[in-house]
C-alpha cells in the first residue's frame, strides 16, 4: 500500500460525505485519492483555520454547498460580503477546469437556495432581530464588553425586570430600568438587589448608549427571528441563511454573539435526536476569533457547554479563524474535523502558534507539517476528520475542489431583489414596538373617578403620601400593565426561565 492509499483509506464512507478533493503527496495530486468528510460526523464540529488570502472563504462555500446539495439547512456569517455568489452558477473558467481534473470533480455550474438576511436595518436584507430579555445577560455582556463584575450586575438587573414582569424589548426598554435604579426613584430598589453600586450600573448603561449610538438599537426589538425559519429546505435542498453586518460596523462581534444566542436557542427548542445519518443544521462562525476575545470565564464556561451538548440536537458547528490558538483549548477539544490552510511563520508570535498547531495534528510518516503549513498553496489545506467510527483519519494534504457556484458577490442590487421576494420579508421587514418596560415606566396612574376636594389637611396629605405605593406600585397597578399581566396567565407565567448563556424563555 503506497502513501496515497494509506492516506485515502481513513477516509472511506459508505455513507454521504463531503467531497473536499484529493491527496498530495510530495507535489503530486492523485485525483482519484479522495478525501471525504462523513455527513454523519458533522455533529462532532469542526475547525477551518488559515491566514489571510489562502482560500478559507472558497473552503467554506465549497462546504455549503454540498450540504445545501444533500439537504441540510447551512447558517453562515457573510462578514465580507463575498458569499453572495453562492446564489449563482459559478463562471467557470481554466483554472476551474484545471483544478476540478486535478481533483477528479466532475464539476458543473449550480446556484444554490440562498436567504439573505440582515442584522438590523439599513441593510439590503431582510432585518432580523431578538429582544433583549431573550438575548440574555451573558451574552449582552459580551457585546457591550462588560468585564465579570459587571456582566454579575447586569444579571441582577434582568431579575429584577423578569420579577416585576416588565419585558426587556429592544434597548430603550433596559435603558429606562437602569434609569430608573439609579435615579431618585430607584434607590430603593437598586438597594433590594444586593451588592449593586449606582456606578456599576452606570457603566452598564454607557455602554449600551454605545451600542445603540452604533446601530445596536436596530437589532434589538421585534419581531424576534425564530430559529425554525433557519432550518427550511427548498425542492429537496437545504436552504443557505446568509447574515450580513448591515449597519452594525462599530460593533462586529454582534455578528458572532448573535449565533451563539441562535444556537442556545435552538438547544433549548430542538428534541434530543442521537446519531443521525445527516445533520440538522450546520453553522459556520466566520472570524471566531471575535467570539473568544475578551470573553468573560462565564461566558467560555457557556461556550463549552454549548458546543458539548448541541451534538445530540443534530447541529454541527465550524469555527473559521485565522489560527487554531484563537480558539480555547476547552472548545478546540470537541472540534473533530480539522480543516488547516496555510499558516505564516514571519514572527516569534507566528512560529509558536505554528507549533502549537501541528501538536493539535495526528503525527504522520507522511508529511512535515511544521513545513507543510507554510508551504500550502491557496486552495490547499491539511485535513484529518472522524470517521465513522469515530476516529481521526490520517493527515491528508489536499487539493480542494472548486466551488460550483459564482466566487464573488451578485451586488447590493441582486441581494435587496432576492430578499424582497423572500416568504421572511414579510414576516420580519416592519419592526413591531409594543408596550414593554420603557412604556410601562413612564406610564402614569388614572385619575380617581372622583374629584379629589382642592385642599386637604395635613394628616390627611401625610396618610395619602404613606399611601402612595411609588413609581413600581404605579406601574404594577396601571391597566395596560394588568392586562399585560392577566395575557400572561399567572405569576409563574410571568417569569423568565434562562438557560444556556442566561438566554431567556417566558414560561
Amino acid at each position: 500500500m503506497d502513501a496515497f492509499e494509506e492516506i485515502t483509506a481513513g477516509y472511506a464512507t459508505e455513507g454521504g460525505a463531503l467531497e473536499l478533493g484529493s491527496v498530495v503527496v510530495d507535489g503530486t495530486v492523485r485525483a482519484q485519492a479522495r478525501v471525504r468528510l462523513p455527513l454523519a460526523t458533522l455533529n462532532r464540529h469542526g475547525l477551518i483555520a488559515g491566514a489571510t488570502g489562502t482560500g478559507k472563504t472558497k473552503t467554506l462555500q465549497l462546504m455549503a454547498e454540498q450540504l445545501s446539495a444533500a439537504g441540510v439547512p447551512v447558517v453562515m456569517a457573510d462578514v465580507k460580503g463575498d458569499l453572495s455568489g453562492l446564489s449563482r452558477p459559478g463562471a467557470g473558467g481554466d483554472k476551474v477546469s484545471k483544478r476540478a481534473a486535478e481533483t477528479g470533480d466532475d464539476w458543473q455550474a449550480a446556484g444554490f437556495p440562498v436567504q439573505f438576511l440582515s442584522l438590523g436595518e439599513g441593510g439590503s436584507a431582510v432585518p432580523v432581530r431578538a429582544t433583549i430579555t431573550s438575548f440574555g445577560p451573558i451574552l449582552l455582556s459580551k457585546v457591550l464588553g462588560l468585564n465579570d463584575t459587571q456582566e454579575s450586575t447586569l444579571g441582577l438587573i434582568f431579575h429584577w425586570a423578569d420579577s416585576r414582569g416588565l419585558p426587556l424589548l429592544d434597548t430603550k426598554d433596559l435603558r429606562s430600568v437602569i434609569q430608573h435604579l439609579t435615579g431618585d426613584e430607584g434607590k430603593a430598589d437598586l438597594k433590594g438587589l444586593g451588592g449593586v453600586s449606582s456606578a456599576t450600573a452606570g457603566v452598564i448603561l454607557r455602554s449600551l448608549l454605545n451600542l445603540e449610538a452604533n446601530g445596536g438599537d436596530t437589532f434589538f426589538g421585534e419581531p424576534e427571528l425564530d430559529p425554525a425559519d433557519l432550518m427550511r429546505s427548498r425542492d429537496g435542498r437545504g436552504v443557505i441563511s446568509l447574515l450580513e453586518l448591515s449597519e452594525l460596523q462599530g460593533n462586529p462581534a454582534l455578528f458572532s454573539t448573535f449565533l451563539m444566542w441562535l444556537l442556545a436557542a435552538l438547544f433549548h427548542q430542538l428534541p434530543e435526536e442521537g446519531d443521525l445519518e445527516k445533520p440538522k443544521l450546520v453553522f459556520f462562525f466566520d472570524e471566531a476569533h471575535l467570539l473568544f476575545a475578551d470573553a468573560s470565564k462565564a461566558f467560555l464556561e457557556q461556550i463549552v457547554q454549548t458546543v458539548k451538548l448541541i451534538r445530540s440536537k443534530g447541529v454541527g458547528v465550524f469555527f473559521c479563524t485565522q489560527l487554531p490558538t484563537d480558539v480555547p483549548n476547552a472548545v478546540l477539544s470537541q472540534l473533530g474535523a480539522r480543516v488547516q490552510h496555510a499558516l505564516r511563520a514571519f514572527t516569534p508570535d507566528d512560529q509558536k502558534a505554528l507549533a502549537q498547531t501541528v501538536k493539535t495534528y495526528p503525527t504522520t510518516p507522511h508529511y512535515d507539517l511544521g513545513k507543510a503549513l507554510t508551504t500550502l498553496g491557496i486552495g490547499e489545506a491539511v485535513v484529518t476528520v472522524l470517521s465513522e467510527q469515530g476516529a481521526p483519519t490520517p493527515v491528508a494534504w489536499t487539493r480542494l475542489r472548486p466551488p460550483r457556484s459564482l466566487m464573488a458577490s451578485i451586488g447590493v442590487d441582486a441581494v435587496k431583489q432576492e430578499a424582497a421576494s423572500s416568504s421572511l420579508a414579510a414576516k420580519y421587514s416592519q419592526s413591531v414596538d409594543r408596550e414593554s418596560a420603557y412604556e410601562m415606566l413612564l406610564a402614569k396612574v388614572a385619575p380617581p373617578a372622583e374629584a379629589q376636594p382642592q385642599e386637604e389637611s395635613a394628616p390627611a396629605a401625610r396618610r395619602k403620601e404613606a399611601d402612595d405605593p411609588g413609581l413600581i406600585g404605579q406601574v404594577l397597578g396601571n391597566p395596560a400593565v394588568k392586562s399585560f399581566l392577566r395575557s400572561a396567565g399567572s405569576a409563574l407565567g410571568r417569569e423568565i426561565t434562562r438557560g444556556i448563556f442566561g438566554t431567556g424563555r417566558r414560561r
